[in-house]
């Protein structure tokens, strides 16, 4: 099978820009943690009498990236306003700064309605979203008290890294058409990893702005939430992302994460191999004997994890094992102790 290309093969310099297409300038911002960064795309807007810009996800909503996005403001922007902020999805490190860069340039966010009111759930720790919401998930899946009260001592990270949020926004909708710059972009709504991500494709460039469902080197985190313990993510982040086959093969991906690539179909290709591994190994590890998603953390997750990554890898083992129990290949029993074991059908 093919390897996806890299024609952009060197990130910008912190808060340096790249045009990787016509009017498509790349950005990126540091994490602090072990996935280390997000990909930022900044896209010509307006018209050559009044140009401006539209930026696409935020960062962190915290000082360290709002000093790099005053520099790129400095630096890079040239003076001209941004006409909209859009957000692909929820999470902190594309969500953190909206409110902060809306306000500043007196802009519309621009975002869809799923995952806008999840921020605002996530914020209040409403509707499930609470780090004691989601213990109490992994508790009823295996995991054991010791480890649940460490991933307690965590606390709700999620409103220090979104500190504030707009209380408006417009939405997008599957299908949408976007004018930016004089160009179409069509919105693709996708699931499993967030309840409605929008990613972006524009034809004329036959480039498509992923967000975190197609990325290059790395599988996208797909994980049962408190929200909705009884659902079936992987499947959904599969249909979501098998759809992108009807795109050109020699497309140009922008993901949220690693380096911009050709080969999607490819890419895709990969990604379906990889879970179909996991997933007979997990059907195999079940066949020999009942497992909790606790007791498969090992057959998924090859190295030691740490309180973070337990977090992560516990919502995706049960996805997983979601995925092979709604398709027949699994049995679920709840035992004495409350816990979800998975067996041979």
């Amino acid at each position: 099978m093919p390897a996806p290309e890299y024609p952009h093969a060197d990130p910008p310099a912190p808060a340096a820009t790249k045009e990787v297409a016509p009017g498509v300038h790349w950005l990126r911002m540091a994490l602090p943690f072990q996935l280390d960064h997000i990909n930022l795309w900044l896209l010509e807007d307006g018209t050559p009498e009044h140009p401006a810009w539209t930026l696409i996800d935020t960062g962190l909503g915290n000082e360290a990236t709002r000093a790099v996005w005053e520099r790129i403001f400095a630096d890079r922007l040239g003076g001209r306003p941004v006409k909209r902020v859009l957000v692909t999805h929820y999470h902190p490190d594309h969500a953190g700064n909206a409110a902060w860069l809306c306000e500043r340039f007196g802009t519309e966010l621009w975002m869809t309605r799923g995952e806008y009111l999840t921020v605002h759930a996530a914020r209040q720790g409403a509707a499930g979203y609470s780090t004691a919401a989601q213990i109490a998930l992994f508790r009823a899946n295996g995991l054991d008290q010791a480890r649940g009260d460490a991933l307690l001592k965590r606390g709700d990270l999620y409103r220090k890294l979104v500190p504030d949020f707009p209380f408006s926004h417009r939405r997008l909708l599957e299908g949408d058409r976007i004018a930016i710059g004089g160009r179409s972009w069509r919105v693709f709504i996708g699931y499993g990893h967030a309840p409605e991500h929008a990613s972006l494709h524009c034809e004329e460039l036959n480039v498509l702005i992923s967000g975190d469902m197609l990325l290059p080197r790395i599988s996208t985190n797909v994980a049962v939430r408190p929200v909705d313990p009884g659902s079936n993510p992987l499947r959904m982040f599969l249909d979501s992302i098998r759809r992108y086959l009807a795109l050109p093969a020699d497309l140009l991906v922008l993901p949220s994460h690693g380096l911009p690539f050709r080969g999607a179909h490819e890419r895709i290709a990969q990604l379906e191999a990889h879970h179909e591994e996991r997933l007979a190994e997990l059907q195999a590890a079940c066949a020999a004997s009942p497992r909790t998603a606790a007791e498969v953390l090992e057959v998924l997750f090859r190295r030691k994890l740490d309180d973070n990554q337990i977090f992560f890898a516990m919502g995706e083992a049960i996805a997983h094992l979601h995925y092979l129990y709604y398709a027949g290949r699994l049995a679920r029993s709840v035992g004495a102790d409350g816990a979800a074991r998975f067996a041979s059908a």
